[in-house]
Parts: structure tokens; C-alpha cells; sequence
């Protein structure tokens, strides 16, 4: 089994940690991992995206041209990886700043109002979290105790005392997708 992701948005939204708690979660369930970040000088506002790659077999390589899920957050993102994702595969987005909603019959679409359900929670900061609940109910590919284990080797432990936060963001995103 391996799982082929592109997570994309702007600088910011958490798209690179994301994808290094993900890689992480893999790791603590002992997978093959491979984590590749893309991003411009920008930083913050600018354009971001990861490809992780989760595998129980070795992975040769750690670029992509085609993925079996993409986590899209921003309309730039959606223009340029939407049709990457492989036929019969999962695009995964939060409508918030979208303007042209995904078009394709061959896929399956998942929303998930991460921005909104961030703001209701009181904390803009596990908008990422909540994204992530929302991929792992589509593709329980890591449970959530590796996620947690995940989170304590990703985040300096002065953050430690954030994870019930980030816990609370996965069930928020888990019970939240809604197929489209």
C-alpha cells in the first residue's frame, strides 16, 4: 500500500507542517516516508506545497507528477494540482477563498470548511488540524495516536502543551467532511 499526497496552499495555512506531521504519524507507525517541501521566498502569503509520500514498501522516489490525494487550500493550488490527481483518486479542499470549485466527474471531491470551524474553535492556528482530521476520515491511513505521536516529535516541546488543541482540531475536521 502506499499513499502518494500533494497538500498546497499559501505560506502560512500550515501547509508544510501538515505534511511533516503526516510524514511523522508514518513514521510512528513505521512506513516508508518520504516528505519533499516546495516553497517560494515569499513565505508567509506566498505559495506552498509538500508531497508526502506513506509506503509499506521502500519508495524510490520522492517526486511526483500524478497523486492519489490532493489537499488543496488556496485557488492557485486548485488551478495547478487538480489535475493531477490520479482517475479514481481524492481532492480534498476547504472552499474558503475559492472561486472555481473542482470540475472533475473522475475523482472523488471531499470539502472540508477548515477556516470557518478555526475561527468558531477560537484559534486560526489549527485550520491545518482541522484539514487533516478531514483527509485521515477518507483515508484512515494513520490512526490518531500516531498523529499524536506525530505532533510531540514535529513541534518543539514548548508547544507540547498545545496538542489537546490540535487533537480537538482532528475530531472537529473528522466529523466535518462532507463529500461533494
Amino acid at each position: 500500500m502506499t499513499e502518494e499526497i500533494i497538500i498546497a496552499g499559501f505560506g502560512g495555512q500550515g501547509v508544510l507542517s501538515m505534511g511533516k506531521i503526516l510524514a511523522y504519524s508514518g513514521v510512528m507507525k513505521g512506513m516508508e516516508v518520504s516528505w519533499f517541501p516546495s516553497y517560494g521566498p515569499e513565505m508567509r502569503g506566498g505559495t506552498a506545497n509538500v508531497t508526502v509520500i506513506l509506503s509499506d514498501t521502500r519508495i524510490s522516489s520522492p517526486i511526483l507528477n500524478v497523486f492519489d490525494t490532493a489537499i488543496i487550500l488556496n485557488q492557485q493550488s486548485m488551478d495547478k494540482f487538480e489535475s493531477s490527481v490520479k482517475p479514481g483518486g481524492v481532492l480534498l479542499y476547504d472552499p474558503n477563498g475559492i472561486t472555481r470549485h473542482p470540475e472533475r466527474k473522475d475523482i472523488e471531491v471531499y470539502k472540508v470548511e477548515a477556516n470557518k470551524l478555526a475561527s468558531e474553535m477560537g484559534n486560526t492556528k489549527i485550520f491545518n488540524m482541522i484539514v487533516l482530521g478531514g483527509y485521515l476520515k477518507v483515508k484512515p491511513i494513520v490512526e490518531l495516536e500516531k498523529v499524536t505521536e506525530g505532533l510531540k516529535k514535529s513541534l518543539p516541546e514548548r508547544y507540547h502543551k498545545l496538542i489537546p488543541l490540535n487533537e480537538e482540531a482532528i475530531k472537529k475536521g473528522l466529523d466535518s467532511i462532507e463529500k461533494v
